[in-house]
């Protein structure tokens, strides 16, 4: 982050999407598709909490499905419709419905489109560090490094990056 002063408000529609698609490996990246992630929270320097605008086309997913072990996340609905996929099956999702993802339960979750419409929907987590997930039904999981940060692995340990 720089020294900048951030801004009072903005305009979120005309905030740009962030470059990078996703920081999964590159075997698993395309699995999530076109999604579009804006990053809002940084913009105001928010240090413990993020706020995103996602956009999934059709065909899109939010992420691999995961479960945080210390982070909370939340989404809120905001156009289109989405499948929310959890250890407990499939519930449809349309503007209006929202969901929290409770640190610590293992249920793992994710947002899928399977619609013809953008879904574009507010997703708010925290940022607590030494944090480790679990991805279910894919060969990765995020454990901490020695200075809290996120670093990915296989589940056989190695690690990916």
């Amino acid at each position: 982050m720089s020294d900048a002063k951030p801004p009072i408000a903005v305009v979120a529609a005309e905030v740009p999407p962030r470059a990078k698609l996703s920081g999964y490996p590159k075997d698993l990246v395309e699995k999530i598709g076109n999604r579009q992630k804006t990053v809002l929270g940084d913009l105001f320097g928010l240090k413990n909490f993020g706020v995103n605008i996602t956009r999934l086309p059709a065909g899109s997913a939010s992420a691999l499905r995961h479960a945080h072990e210390k982070q909370d996340e939340f989404v809120y609905i905001l156009e289109g419709e989405c499948i929310l996929v959890t250890n407990a099956g499939e519930t449809p999702m349309k503007a209006g419905m929202c969901a929290g993802f409770r640190a610590g339960t293992g249920d793992a979750h994710h947002l899928v489109n399977r619609g013809g419409a953008d879904c574009v929907y507010l997703e708010i987590g925290d940022r607590t560090l030494f944090e480790s997930v679990d991805y279910p039904d894919d060969d990765l999981m995020v454990r901490p490094g020695p200075d809290g940060k996120s670093v990915y692995f296989r589940k056989d340990g190695t690690r990916v990056f």
